[in-house]
């Protein structure tokens, strides 16, 4: 075989037991849990913002830029609900490239995934602590899923996960909102299909044992724009696409229905200054149609204290090593907007 067995891994119950999460944070987390999970179920009129930057690389600008957003979220507390995305670990096309802090604490060092664990939860613990905020981060390994399950209040599918059917049946245990993105091929049917899967129990196997989950009713959709076979970039956050998705939330048997739309990834091109733009069309939609309003729950947003992106190396503080961001203030100034617009 080709593999080569490096380290013996910890198991999730031996990490929490040495970086506990504190009873205060748990009781912040139940809350706000159920804060999020009346937006999704359409009991509260909030609207949901998963909003930070590309991936987690660093914990001390991570941390510094959730706090902004814990400060945030006192001013538009009557309107929004701020998810710091903090994602720690990051899918790539080719497999080639930074792969998340779970894979390297440190991006310019070797991996290293038994400290990449323990700096993952330690970061997550730290944000939560000074900003007060719950977080968001991608279950691209379903594995390792229980190692943050504690602190989480909100979970992304990606659009190469998407059709795994790991990430479905493990998506379907969980206790927390799973955004289900549409493939990169644009095919609706799949997200649906995905969402469909995880608001069902199924029996399966999971980190060694045979389990049985009971469903997931907070499963729902993500639009992230497609890719053509030329390569091209396609939205699929307009007026049309919005409606499309409605009717087809129609023909399934679902127990909850809503969807948040990514503004950046294929929605943008990858051109994140239009964010603010989608996100105001995405606005007008939901003014005009009454079910698009009931349907659309929120955002994705990428944001991070300095704007674009930059090589590893290069050490700009907050500046993205994946996909580039918006800045801060700008970033700030589009909360404050669509605070003043939902």
């Amino acid at each position: 075989m080709g593999f080569r067995y490096l380290t013996k891994m910890s198991s999730s119950d031996e990490i929490i037991a040495r970086y506990p999460l504190e009873p205060e944070l748990s009781a912040l987390k139940r809350s706000r849990d159920s804060a999020i999970r009346d937006v999704i179920c359409g009991r509260s009129d909030k609207f949901i913002l998963v909003i930070g930057p590309c991936s987690a690389d660093n914990e001390a600008a991570v941390c510094d830029y959730v706090n902004r957003l814990g400060k945030l979220q006192r001013e538009v507390d009557d309107k929004l609900i701020l998810i710091p995305r903090i994602y720690t670990n990051k899918p790539r096309t080719t497999g080639m490239g930074y792969k998340g802090i779970l894979h390297q604490p440190d991006p310019e060092k070797a991996p290293d995934i038994v400290g990449g664990i323990v700096a993952l939860r330690k970061m997550h613990i730290r944000a939560l602590r000074e900003s007060g905020l719950t977080a968001a981060d991608e279950m691209l390994y379903p594995e390792n899923h229980t190692y943050l399950a504690d602190m989480l209040s909100y979970v992304a599918v990606g659009a190469r996960s998407v059709e795994n059917q790991q990430h479905r049946l493990t998506a379907s245990g969980v206790d927390i909102p799973v955004g289900m993105k549409n493939p990169t091929s644009g095919d609706l049917s799949v997200m649906l299909n995905a969402v469909e899967a995880a608001q069902n129990g199924h029996v399966f196997t999971y980190q060694g044992w045979a389990v049985n989950t009971s469903g997931n009713d907070l499963a729902h959709t993500v639009l992230r724009g497609a890719v053509n076979q030329y390569g091209r970039s396609l939205p699929n956050y307009h007026y049309e696409d919005l409606q499309r998705l409605v009717e087809l939330y129609k023909t399934r048997k679902l127990k909850t229905q809503a969807c948040l739309v990514d503004t950046n990834h294929a929605n943008s091109a990858k051109r994140f200054k239009e964010q603010p733009r989608i996100v105001l069309d995405v606005l007008h939609s939901r003014r005009l149609s009454s079910e698009i309003r009931e349907l659309v729950k929120g955002f994705m947003i990428e944001s991070y204290l300095e704007e674009g992106m930059q090589a590893i190396g290069d050490h700009v503080y907050g500046k993205s090593i994946t996909d580039p961001c918006l800045g801060w203030e700008d970033s700030k100034e589009l909360v404050l907007r669509i605070a003043d617009q939902v």
